[in-house]
């Protein structure tokens, strides 16, 4: 036996929709799972050309913070941009670098018990500079990092941005 959808609930909240859907188990139980329904989104490893790579110090109100990060947004699905567009625009909004040469790195789920959220990564070198577009509500600081520092900032937990990690680690497997 499957699991059986016996219905299903959306109630947005700001950027979120949250869902919770009624399903009876193969076992016969019946039960409830909420999840946020979250765009899609990228994330971008960008390397300049002496090998180092741009972070951000970003301000994140939900933890009352300022992390460290690789560039990243969300796909914006009314436009229907692909995964790649979506990361070249990221990377110019939010560092004021344009890429010349991408490398797909894959996708991963970050909290699948918890989100629909599906996140894109990408590498990206031979970068020039342009103008940073931030948004209104966007405190962003770019620093170049050779990799060695951000390696220690990875192992020391300075450098917890979940994205990051995965583009960091997927980067690290393609490149070994």
């Amino acid at each position: 036996m499957e699991w059986k959808m016996n219905h299903s609930t959306k109630k947005q909240v700001d950027r979120f929709d949250i869902i919770t859907d009624e399903v009876t188990l193969p076992n016969g139980d019946i039960t409830t799972f909420s999840y946020i329904d979250f765009a899609k989104g990228v994330c971008i490893l960008p390397i300049t050309n002496d090998h180092k790579i741009l972070c951000l110090k970003q301000y994140r109100h939900s933890l009352k913070s300022w992390e460290w990060e690789l560039p990243a947004g969300m796909i914006d699905s009314e436009s229907d941009l692909s995964p790649l567009t979506a990361a070249k625009r990221e990377l110019e909004e939010e560092t004021g670098y344009q890429a010349e040469h991408w490398m797909e790195l894959g996708s991963f789920y970050p909290s699948p018990g918890s989100t629909s959220e599906e996140i894109f990564l990408f590498a990206a070198a031979g970068l020039t500079k342009t103008k940073q577009q931030l948004e209104n509500s966007e405190q962003i600081e770019v620093h170049k990092i050779s990799m060695k520092t951000l390696k220690e900032m990875v192992m020391t937990g300075d450098f917890r941005h979940g994205a990051g990690l995965a583009a960091i680690l997927r980067y690290k497997f393609a490149t070994d």
